[in-house]
């Protein structure tokens, strides 16, 4: 697979004053919001199925949620680890544990570079109370790019850090026979990416069920403001988390919802490679808030992945995209029923 290195393209801190249409395709980008009743008016009606609410889907509730909430993060960066011994040479897991294989010196060198970056696009905010908080995969290489990573920050702009073994490698067995692994990656490819097993190990989709449940225990420390000291209601808080190149394809494919085949399009990250997903103007996260289109295109996205994160650049937490990028594409026969049918 093909690796790439992202670069930023750091947009306006000031919104347009109007949302722009999405132009990657003839579908117009949307947001209708609803209440409880489903009626879309944004009325509570007396059935709350039985104790359950959903402050979410109710406008009133969930602006009153978001009043009592702890700020979002302002950013979630994504940070491959830096070149390993097993890069350099892949004879190295058939002696090594694959969690104990460590950083080149030139992996730890692009750990500490990735680290100056972050640091550059967080100071460009201008602000003053900002900080960073860290969550890791416990194998011994992402833990060193951490380590070297974290020399562009002073211990006053750490919150602090989780190491998470729910952020480990896809595991591809214990010790590695060279020969084997060749065949089982032919295999993979003649499989399918994502769902492929490989024996004693892990397929793709085995890691999106535990990154499911990390993304469950992230946006919980979201919800209830764990990054910020009591007292402390800081806009200003980046997090970054520190992983493998699958995992970290495996997160976003989680995160903004995306199909097992839009998996299978998308390029690794390159040793020490980074992506940024930002708050947009609505306080969702969106890629393309510090990524360009073609930067976006390169690492994988297509059109409809890219109308949607124009719609998460502007959207609100708690709303839906009724536009459906992936329902026109997915239903072939609305071509022939007018522009009005893709509307939902």
């Amino acid at each position: 697979m093909t690796a790439i290195h992202m670069k930023i393209s750091p947009a306006s801190s000031f919104p347009p004053p109007h949302r722009v249409p999405c132009r990657f395709n003839t579908v117009h980008c949307s947001t209708q919001r609803i209440g409880i009743n489903g009626n879309g008016n944004g009325s509570v009606n007396g059935s709350t199925n039985g104790k359950a609410t959903f402050p979410e889907k109710d406008p009133l509730l969930h602006h009153a949620t978001l009043a009592s909430a702890a700020p979002r993060p302002r950013r979630i960066i994504l940070v491959r680890h830096g070149q390993s011994e097993g890069n350099l040479d892949e004879s190295v897991y058939t002696r090594v544990a694959d969690p104990k294989i460590s950083l080149t010196d030139k992996g730890k060198g692009e750990a500490e570079a990735v680290g100056w970056k972050i640091r550059e696009i967080i100071d460009k905010d201008g602000a003053d109370d900002w900080k960073v908080y860290f969550y890791v995969s416990p194998y011994r290489r992402t833990l060193e790019t951490l380590k070297s990573l974290g020399r562009a920050f002073e211990r006053s702009r750490i919150a602090g850090m989780r190491e998470e073994p729910r952020l480990r490698e896809q595991d591809f067995g214990n010790f590695q026979d060279r020969e084997k692994m060749r065949v089982e990656k032919q295999m993979r490819l003649l499989y399918g990416r994502f769902f492929y097993r490989f024996p004693n190990g892990e397929s793709a989709a085995d890691v999106y069920d535990r990154i499911t449940g990390f993304r469950e225990t992230l946006r919980a420390d979201i919800d209830i403001g764990r990054f910020q000291p009591p007292g402390e209601r800081s806009q200003n808080m980046n997090l970054v988390i520190v992983s493998h190149g699958l995992t970290l394809r495996v997160f976003l494919m989680r995160w903004y919802k995306w199909t097992s085949d839009q998996f299978e399009g998308l390029n690794n990250l390159g040793n020490g490679g980074m992506i940024v997903m930002e708050k947009g103007y609505g306080g969702r996260y969106s890629l393309l808030m510090h990524h360009t289109e073609e930067e976006l295109r390169e690492f994988g996205l297509t059109d409809d992945m890219l109308v949607d994160q124009e719609w998460q650049k502007y959207a609100k937490p708690g709303e839906l995209n009724y536009d459906c990028p992936m329902l026109n594409s997915f239903f072939t026969h609305f071509e022939n029923e007018g522009v009005e049918a893709l509307e939902c």
